[in-house]
C-alpha cells in the first residue's frame, strides 16, 4: 500500500514539474521575442552566451497570468529578480509586524531622535 502511495505521489510531482516547465518555456520564449534582452532594472545587456541569466518576472506575481502581449512580464537579470522578490517578502513582513499600512507607498515616519541630547553630551567635561 505504501509503495502505491509513493508511486502516485511521484507521478503527481513529476506531472506538476513537467507542466510548470512547459508553461515557463512558453512564456519565457514569448517574452524573449517581445522584449530586448536587457534587464529592466539594472540595464545589463544579454547575448546568447549569457541569456540563461535573464529571467521573466511576473509583475503581479501570478505565474498563471501570461497574456500574449507580455503586459504582466518584465525581463530581469538573476540578481534584480532575486532583489524584487526579497523586497516583496520584506514588505509582507513589515505589514505583518504592523509597520506601515497595507497598500501604502510611503514608509512609516521616523520616530528616533539620535541627537536629542547631543548638546548635553557636548557640554559635559
Amino acid at each position: 500500500m505504501t509503495n502505491d502511495k509513493t508511486a502516485q505521489t511521484d507521478r503527481l510531482i513529476a506531472n506538476a514539474v513537467r507542466n510548470r516547465m512547459t508553461r515557463e518555456t512558453g512564456y519565457r520564449e514569448q517574452a524573449l521575442k517581445i522584449y530586448p534582452w536587457i534587464c529592466g532594472r539594472c540595464g545589463r545587456e544579454f547575448t546568447h552566451v549569457n541569456l540563461r541569466e535573464l529571467t521573466v518576472h511576473h509583475r503581479n506575481h501570478n505565474h498563471d497570468d501570461n497574456p500574449g502581449d507580455g503586459s504582466n512580464w518584465e525581463l530581469l537579470c538573476l540578481y534584480c529578480h532575486d532583489n524584487e522578490h526579497a523586497r516583496q517578502l520584506d514588505a509582507a513582513a513589515a505589514r505583518q509586524a504592523g509597520i506601515g499600512s497595507p497598500g501604502s507607498t510611503s514608509p512609516a515616519p521616523a520616530t528616533a531622535q539620535p541627537f536629542a541630547n547631543l548638546k548635553d553630551l557636548l557640554q559635559r567635561k
